[in-house]
């Protein structure tokens, strides 16, 4: 087998994401907090109740993290009695708070001298769900091209991310690898398309029912020995 392409997830599997979106939500109400005192200390709760709202009204908006995050502010000052102009600039205001919290990740150790050594021998690119941005994760020199949810209008496990980044990487899906931590996300999605999977399973978590990823890694360091075992399995 030849690997010519080599896509990534990014939450979860290049950094953490639980501890970061703990601490972007608390700098959000925080934030909230100062400068939108109507609405208060916002609880958790009555955000997610009001996105669970606008998913129902707009279910693409699953596809659209940026534009979901932005209408749950807009609805919630508005209900707490910010006119439309003032509520309009106060959510974008918000939303750029929780935004740049949200990039303030922890890359595992392994990232840099991974990204760097694979970048050397294969095209890479990425394909994520979330709203995180290479560029300001100071990443984007590793990869051909990102693909988000939010901008091709639909996410994994559909089959189009993964065909756009063939298509971006001008390879077959046969001589492609994608990494990602989710079993349906992930390894499911792509291999659905045609791609090699490898499932990250740094905690060790049992895989479950579904077919098996085409390789398994607990830590970033091991992937390329096992791009190399399957560019040329065992007879």
């Amino acid at each position: 087998m030849t690997i010519q392409l080599i896509t990534f997830d990014l939450d979860d599997t290049l950094w953490d994401v639980a501890s970061v979106m703990h601490s972007a939500e608390s700098t959000l109400r925080d934030w909230l907090a100062t400068h939108a005192p109507q609405l208060g200390g916002v609880p958790i709760e009555h955000l997610w109740a009001i996105r669970a709202r606008l998913l129902a009204a707009e279910p693409g908006l699953k596809h659209r993290l940026s534009a979901l995050r932005r209408g749950i502010l807009l609805l919630a000052l508005q209900e707490a009695g910010y006119s439309g102009h003032e509520a309009e600039p106060l959510a974008e205001a918000g939303f750029q708070v929780f935004l740049e919290a949200r990039h303030q990740v922890s890359l595992f150790a392994e990232v840099h001298p991974t990204l760097e050594h694979l970048a050397n021998h294969y095209q890479l690119g990425v394909i994520t769900n979330g709203n995180a941005d290479v560029r300001r994760l100071g990443l984007a020199d590793y990869f051909q091209f990102a693909l988000c949810a939010e901008e091709l209008g639909i996410g994994k496990p559909d089959p189009l991310p993964f065909q756009h980044a063939l298509a971006r990487a001008g390879a077959a899906a046969e001589h492609a690898v994608h990494i990602g931590d989710h079993p349906i996300d992930d390894i499911a999605g792509a291999q659905a398309a045609g791609l090699r999977a490898v499932w990250f399973n740094p905690q060790g978590k049992p895989w479950g029912d579904a077919p098996p990823a085409d390789g398994e890694i607990r830590n970033l360091a091991e992937l390329p020995d096992l791009l190399a075992s399957l560019r040329h399995p065992a007879a």
